[in-house]
């Protein structure tokens, strides 16, 4: 049964500007191959203010509006998220983090049932990064509603709970447990999943599979839907369509790259599961081609991740169309990371003279819509 949709009302906008309730989204032409870059994202009705301080001035005042909708109601203070999987659930970061500086925490992987995970080794270092192979360790979906969420009700911060599965019910069923629980902004699926009722290929690879679930979930929640974009494909312009074409507010991008590390023995795979997903600095320019192709043929925002470890980084995102963006595998280093991105983007667009974050989103992006990768331009001599 189709959830029954929400009128907005005064009761139910949550602390820091998050709203509940269904807000227009244009559709997706089936011309998108040749639709205009990316808008840029709504601002909210009132400008958030931003109390910066710095060691060499005074501390001031600085009236700088990072806020982003991304869709259906869900509008952030500012466009610093932290990525599934890096942050757990929020509260094992309390003690050295103020999270409610951040503009959403998107948690741990969820799944129907408790997962106790891939088999160890689970997690090595690599040049750049680092692979893991944790196989979606979690308590499922009705221990993360009883444990978490009642204290996620109480932060101004948006949680968005990131769901797997490995079937199109699975997915539907832990959306439908999670909608309407206080406490819960919105949902991200990880579509990076074997899809058992198609021979184990992932959603993710596949334009049909990866419409099909976010279809399918979308007419069981009223909840602001992002769906995670994965890098090992040729040509991810097709499946991004399908995803939006099939009712998604937003696209995340990217998940993890495929690969593996050697043992020191050299005489088998190091990890557990032998396959890992790579993280960090190393994934970075794979990460800015793909939202530089996507931002080009949605009409959705995007949410870069991948790499992030300093401003520069944002800001390479912001230019090449991506609304908002995660912080992964550098948490693990610097878990304050986050919260001082948003202060250094906030005096950034103070020094140039902006009044809003947006006007840094999309400088990168061709006029016109350009050749995907996959049509091997960057191989030209």
């Amino acid at each position: 049964m189709k959830a029954k949709r929400r009128v907005t009302t005064a009761k139910d906008v949550r602390p820091g500007g998050i709203q509940r309730g269904p807000t227009p989204r244009r559709k997706q032409s089936a011309g998108a191959a040749s639709s205009p870059p990316a808008p840029r994202p709504t601002r909210a009705a009132a400008s958030p203010v931003e109390a910066v301080s710095f060691p060499d001035r005074p501390a001031r005042t600085i009236d700088v509006d990072l806020s982003v909708d991304l869709g259906r109601g869900l509008v952030l203070a500012n466009p610093i998220l932290v990525a599934s999987g890096t942050f757990g659930y929020g509260i094992e970061y309390g003690d050295v983090v103020d999270v409610d500086r951040l503009g959403a925490i998107c948690c741990k992987g969820t799944t129907l049932k408790p997962r106790i995970g891939n088999i160890t080794p689970r997690v090595t270092e690599t040049p750049g990064g680092m692979l893991n192979s944790i196989g979606l360790q979690n308590p499922g979906v009705d221990v993360v509603i009883e444990k978490y969420a009642q204290t996620w009700v109480g932060w101004k911060t948006a949680v968005i709970v990131n769901v797997a599965g490995d079937s199109v019910a699975d997915y539907v069923e832990v959306v439908r447990r999670l909608e309407g629980v206080p406490g819960i902004a919105g949902i991200e699926l990880n579509i990076s999943c074997p899809n058992v009722g198609r021979g184990g290929l992932q959603f993710a690879i596949d334009a049909g599979a990866a419409g099909e679930v976010t279809a399918a979930v979308r007419r069981v929640t009223d909840l602001p839907l992002l769906v995670k974009l994965s890098p090992n494909v040729a040509d991810v312009r097709p499946i991004a369509r399908a995803i939006a074409d099939a009712g998604a507010d937003a696209l995340t991008a990217i998940n993890t790259l495929s690969g593996i590390a050697v043992a020191p023995s050299r005489t088998r795979p190091l990890l557990g599961n032998i396959y890992g997903g790579l993280s960090g600095p190393a994934v970075k320019p794979v990460a800015l081609r793909i939202v530089y192709e996507v931002s080009q043929i949605v009409d959705i925002p995007v949410v870069a991740i991948g790499g992030v470890t300093e401003l520069a980084d944002v800001l390479d995102f912001l230019a090449v169309g991506a609304a908002a963006v995660q912080v992964g595998t550098a948490i693990f280093a610097d878990p304050t990371l986050p919260v001082r991105l948003v202060d250094e983007l906030t005096e950034t667009c103070r020094q140039r003279g902006l009044a809003t974050y947006a006007d840094l989103i999309g400088t990168a992006l061709p006029k016109k819509p350009g050749a995907p990768s996959s049509k091997g331009v960057e191989y030209r001599p």
